[in-house]
């Protein structure tokens, strides 16, 4: 079986040589970086290799956000769970929004950490289409695309998280709460109407100037993406 490999950018040593004594004992692999532009030049020369990013958002030289936005320029695909001690809300919607799939409060449990990781990489395992079509909507993983009549449409990472899992349960009605535990996290803290708010935005881009309407509101229930 290959060993998982994890790359940590964090500039506090001693949170450094915990996490890889604990993820090396794990048997992850383990990349460290203790800086932005370091992490950006660690994850550029190992990013086909790489499962998972564990980012801290206050780091030197650049800071969690700018790399996480970087890293997902580089590569939309990889999990990037961002370590803060930002307890703000919006601070965490913000990064959420910036392409986080996850985040983690500082101090935490490292069984707290193991756990999320082991889920995220369970997600990596499972085997996905790389291409859905519903109607004239097709949704390309690989290249990370959006088309809707043979027109790009361009969405924010968050939009294509959340498009993605309407795709993957076409005809199924999804709550609110599936979109909230799905996309956004099981630990998302944030206004309960954020899943209505991201569907007007998905239906402005990919429903509002095309034909038929694909998504669907289920009244007291949730959203459904269906052709009919």
């Amino acid at each position: 079986m290959v060993k998982p490999i994890i790359l940590i950018i964090e500039d506090e040593t001693a949170i450094v040589a915990y996490l890889q004594t604990e993820l090396k004992f794990e048997d992850y692999i383990v990349l460290t970086a203790s800086d932005g532009e370091m992490g950006l030049s660690v994850f550029e020369q190992n990013s086909n290799r790489i499962n998972v990013v564990l980012l801290d958002w206050m780091l030197p030289k650049r800071d969690g956000l700018e790399v996480l936005r970087r890293i997902r320029k580089l590569n939309s695909q990889v999990s990037i769970i961002l370590m803060t001690a930002k307890s703000d809300i919006g601070d965490k919607v913000a990064a959420l929004d910036s392409g986080a799939d996850d985040y983690i409060t500082k101090p935490f449990e490292i069984e707290e950490l193991l756990a999320r990781l082991r889920v995220t990489i369970r997600h990596q395992n499972k085997p996905r289409p790389k291409l859905y079509q519903v109607s004239n909507l097709v949704l390309d993983l690989d290249a990370h695309r959006v088309t809707r009549d043979g027109q790009v449409i361009d969405l924010t990472q968050r939009e294509f998280q959340l498009l993605t899992y309407l795709i993957e349960n076409a005809d199924k009605t999804l709550t609110r709460d599936d979109l909230l535990d799905n996309v956004w996290g099981v630990d998302f803290n944030g206004q309960y109407n954020t899943a209505d708010v991201y569907i007007r935005y998905l239906r402005q881009k990919i429903d509002d100037h095309f034909y038929p309407k694909l998504i669907h509101t289920v009244r007291s229930v949730g959203y459904v993406l269906r052709a009919k």
